[in-house]
């Protein structure tokens, strides 16, 4: 497991009045934490982790959140076979393909039986990039990781990690060193349930 960073440290926040309006920050905590708290707060608190698949990956810079009472959710319509993974227990990984050609990588969060999960939707590259290039094909560093298919393709995500615990090889994530800042937006690439503000994305690197 990664160390632990004290919930005290994370009430000391940067200066508000050099804050941009809108921009909040991650609470710090442990891992085992964050993924028992709801995904709308576990999603924020994953920004600024960084996540290794047998040390190929970098910081969570970009996570979506979904719910059982989402309609753009898997568990919407209750537990199957497909989405099993998502109820739990949490901590662990749910994988899943999109329209039948990209995997996608989520953390389950919430209580066990919930039906939670966060989207992994973009990482900044920092751990074995050449490995990353390789696997998909390109070399600009910045469609390495952005978008949760090619996050998955370049860290080397499938169906065979779906259920596997995330603190377990060959996963590892680290804490970030300070409080992320983050943006708050609606999320993108789902038809239902799209006004709902569960999109968080790192402030220097918001994307359209």
């Amino acid at each position: 497991m990664p160390a632990a960073q004290g919930r005290e440290s994370a009430k000391r926040i940067p200066d508000r009045a050099k804050t941009p309006k809108g921009v909040r920050f991650a609470a710090a905590g442990r891992f085992a934490e964050i993924v028992r708290l709801p995904a709308t707060e576990a999603g924020p608190a994953l920004l600024g982790w960084t996540f290794l698949v047998d040390g190929v990956g970098g910081v969570i810079v970009e996570t979506e959140a979904y719910t059982e009472d989402d309609p753009a959710a898997h568990s919407y319509r209750g537990r199957s076979a497909r989405n099993g993974t998502m109820f739990g227990p949490p901590g662990r990984l749910y994988v899943y393909r999109s329209y039948g050609i990209h995997w996608c990588a989520n953390v389950v969060c919430g209580a066990k039986g919930e039906g939670a999960a966060v989207l992994l939707r973009a990482l900044q590259p920092t751990h074995a990039v050449d490995v990353m290039r390789l696997r998909r094909g390109l070399d600009d560093a910045r469609l390495l990781c952005s978008g949760p298919g090619r996050l998955a393709q370049a860290l080397g995500i499938s169906g065979v990690h779906d259920g596997a615990p995330l603190d377990e090889p060959p996963f590892r994530l680290l804490p970030p060193a300070a409080p992320v800042a983050f943006d708050t937006t609606t999320r993108i690439g789902i038809s239902k349930a799209a006004e709902l503000p569960r999109r968080y994305v790192v402030s220097d690197r918001r994307r359209a």
